[in-house]
């Protein structure tokens, strides 16, 4: 016989309205509406976060000015946001010193801040990671390195060409300029990046982006490009994110939290119930690994409108993973996580222990693949995940268990469990991390 699970202290009592929910959906009978939401009585919890995180803010504030005129922060590479003539200014300044080399009889060559994982560092108190200082020279006259010298100065004169004209390009049709050049648009994008950090710019102030992935949806207006944009009026699929976020303005909200959610069928379902009217928020996805334009404009809400931050991703070490992407950079953008990275995201769910909390069915728990694993333990090694006890052990317990599952695995209950009973009972008893 099997011994019942016992309760911990930090386990919330579900609220009658969730047992009749089960209890019904045993039964067969779930409706709509059975879980009512009272936003006042449990979104005290939010704003004492909200309180929270403030506090918070200003002591990294305190820290970053403490650190600029600290030597060791001149070890670290930052970059920052430049206009058109800038980033031109910038480009013709690496030309001319290339040009230099060559006429001095020293050949074609760039000294490269290095990307890779060795250069990089997590840096507790700005809760993100950083680029450390460490460079690479590329040189045309060298076999191992000719072919990403050919490309990085092709990448130059196409982005010395779009800031010239005023105008913005895909990363693909970028690629599609010099196909045989770059095979793959992976070679063209990982030299854009490598251009950004040589330049000491964003890189969007590159002009080159990516092609629009992630919606909003909830209580939050903007202008974009001048237009008037209400993301209530935007119906099931919601407004689609701009990748160029530098024409959003005016962002005004009387939400009281910003709910980030892993996947777009979850999105749809939130969407669908009219789930921040009910609870003022805001929604946003990415609908899986964040993109430049959703991690930009995320940071744009955040710092204009200083709202905590709820994320709902999947139980598994991807859906920690992408979390991780939006709270302290990539490490393949680790050069401009001051401008992309928005920390003190609170994991709301779906967490490990929520299995059995909510009672998830085995036949909705899957088993954790071999390479699941292996990343679920990769994990447990980040510095990222370390300085978190919490985060590490609802990671440790899903790796020990080898079992994941989906946000899905809640319409187990009804397709409505998510928005009626789960999130309000996680909202109401402050049930993140």
């Amino acid at each position: 016989m099997v011994a019942k699970r016992k309760k911990t202290a930090t386990e919330p009592r579900l609220s009658t309205a969730s047992r009749k929910w089960k209890q019904a959906a045993e039964s067969g009978a779930v409706s709509s509406g059975t879980a009512a939401v009272d936003a006042e009585s449990f979104l005290n919890r939010v704003r004492e976060l909200k309180r929270e995180i403030e506090s918070r803010e200003a002591a990294k504030q305190r820290f970053i000015l403490q650190q600029s005129s600290d030597a060791s922060s001149a070890a670290r590479i930052e970059v920052r946001e430049l206009d058109c003539d800038q980033v031109l200014a910038e480009l013709e300044r690496v030309i001319l010193s290339a040009a230099k080399s060559i006429l001095e009889g020293r050949g074609l060559s760039y000294k490269v801040p290095r990307r890779s994982a060795g250069n990089q560092e997590y840096v507790e108190e700005l809760e993100r990671i950083v680029l450390k200082d460490g460079v690479a020279i590329r040189n045309f006259a060298s076999v191992a390195s000719v072919r990403k010298t050919t490309i990085m100065t092709r990448v130059l004169q196409l982005v010395h060409e779009l800031c010239t004209r005023r105008i913005h390009t895909t990363k693909r049709d970028l690629f599609y300029t010099d196909v045989k050049l770059f095979r793959q648009q992976t070679e063209s994008d990982d030299v854009l990046n490598d251009v950004a950090c040589l330049i000491g710019c964003t890189r969007n102030s590159l002009n080159v982006v990516a092609s629009e992935k992630g919606i909003v949806v909830g209580r939050v207006t903007f202008q974009e490009d001048g237009d008037l944009i209400d993301c209530t009026r935007m119906g099931v699929g919601g407004k689609a994110i701009p990748p160029y976020t530098d024409r959003i303005t005016n962002i005004t909200s009387d939400a009281e939290f910003i709910l980030l959610v892993e996947k777009d069928a979850a999105f749809m379902r939130l969407a669908e119930d009219r789930f921040y009217n009910r609870v003022k928020c805001i929604i946003v996805t990415a609908k899986g690994q964040p993109d430049v334009g959703t991690r930009l404009f995320l940071r744009r809400l955040k710092r204009e409108l200083h709202l905590p931050i709820l994320g709902l991703v999947d139980s598994d070490p991807y859906g920690l993973k992408i979390l991780s992407v939006y709270m302290s950079g990539s490490k393949g953008m680790s050069y401009d996580s001051a401008n992309l990275a928005t920390p003190d995201i609170k994991w709301l769910g779906i967490r490990p222990t929520d299995l059995d909390r909510y009672g998830i069915p085995e036949q909705c728990r899957l088993a954790m693949t071999e390479n699941d694993l292996k990343t679920g333990k990769d994990m447990l090694e980040e510095d990222f995940i370390k300085k978190n006890p919490a985060w590490h052990r609802e990671l440790s317990l899903m790796v020990k268990r080898k079992e994941k599952a989906e946000i899905q695995a809640l319409s187990n209950f009804g397709f409505q469990y998510l928005t009626e009973v789960y999130l309000p009972e996680k909202i109401r008893h402050g049930d993140w991390i």
